[in-house]
């Protein structure tokens, strides 16, 4: 980008690692050039945690250079310490950025982790930020697509999750036809960013995709048909599927080694699903992107790691690639205002 993108940065569960790697990864050149943070947390909690990782000799930029809007901490939070206070205030901070973003303060939003069930101690009860910022942009059908740019050129490893954050067997009475066709035009649309006629792979219910009905018969009863009538209603994408879900994403491990081809993306039909192959080959780049929404919003594809918290040993790359995500991706025009009944 000619000019950098004034971001809005939710810090995360006080008791995570959102400080340290948001700290961390603003002391990042391509960041600098590419993103004006706006912080959103407490600055005594934030000076505190800079204090902390000096000490330790971390590379981490000074919270006093940058812009914070300063939410205090009602009560004091303990690194490593998931607490009902600590959910309070990620959420709080939370929504503020959020908001500051749908009145066109900040051009996109990306956040660092929170717990879920801190929010849920807290008296929040939703399933995770996706939803709380669905609800505050006015209900809309929000996706999560996971996002990561190859190291060896420029094919990106994008996963689109049908299900988000359910119990596995809520997961699998939610799914349908229909959840699935949408979240294929979901999909197909992000890729045609990057390829004007993307091939999509679909991972099956099943071990082996159901094999034919001997391990299931999801795939054979609902899942190939609807897949073939999105296919004949979608003539500019390929379909696949639905594949064996242990060997779905070979050819993506591949492609991120430079190895080769692979699909433009991948729909998961369940969180964990979709969330273990592209963690194991992208973990330090990939970006959680909410889809849907009508601004950007990028997340790394970790969580809070309590017990990483005030030691100085997070990792940052993935809210350096979150950060930049935000930078660089244009939201897309939403398909639909409200969810389906």
């Amino acid at each position: 980008m000619d000019q950098p993108r004034r971001i809005a940065v939710a810090l995360g569960d006080p008791a995570g690692i959102g400080a340290e790697v948001v700290l961390k990864a603003l002391a990042n050149r391509r960041v600098q050039q590419a993103v004006e943070p706006v912080l959103f947390g407490c600055r005594r909690w934030l000076l505190e945690q800079y204090h902390t990782l000096r000490q330790r000799e971390q590379p981490v930029v000074d919270p006093r250079d940058l812009h914070l809007v300063d939410m205090p901490l009602a009560e004091p939070v303990s690194c490593g310490q998931a607490t009902a206070a600590g959910g309070a205030a990620s959420f709080a901070w939370l929504t503020a950025a959020c908001r500051a973003v749908l009145d066109r303060h900040c051009q996109a939003l990306a956040t660092a982790p929170i717990a879920k069930h801190c929010w849920q101690a807290a008296g929040h009860a939703y399933p995770g930020q996706t939803e709380r910022l669905a609800q505050l942009a006015g209900g809309i059908r929000a996706s999560m697509l996971f996002t990561a740019r190859s190291p060896q050129g420029d094919w990106r490893l994008n996963t689109l999750l049908a299900t988000t954050h359910l119990p596995l067997k809520q997961a699998l009475q939610t799914l349908s036809p229909n959840l699935v066709q949408n979240q294929l035009t979901v999909l197909g649309r992000f890729c045609r960013q990057y390829r004007g006629q993307p091939v999509l792979k679909v991972a099956g219910l099943n071990p082996h995709a159901g094999e034919a009905g001997h391990l299931g018969s999801e795939e054979r009863d609902w899942l190939e048909p609807c897949l073939k009538e999105w296919q004949a209603l979608h003539p500019d994408c390929t379909v696949l599927g639905p594949e064996p879900p242990d060997a779905c994403w070979l050819d993506a491990g591949r492609a991120w080694r430079g190895h080769g081809h692979a699909a433009d993306g991948y729909l998961a039909l369940y969180h964990d699903q979709g969330l273990i192959p592209t963690k194991l080959i992208a973990f330090d780049e990939a970006v959680n992107t909410t889809l849907g929404l009508p601004f950007i919003r990028t997340s790394p594809d970790h969580g809070t790691a309590f017990s990483l918290a005030g030691q100085g040993l997070a990792r940052e790359g993935s809210m350096v690639a979150a950060l930049l995500a935000a930078a660089e991706l244009e939201p897309l025009p939403t398909l639909q205002n409200r969810p389906s009944p």
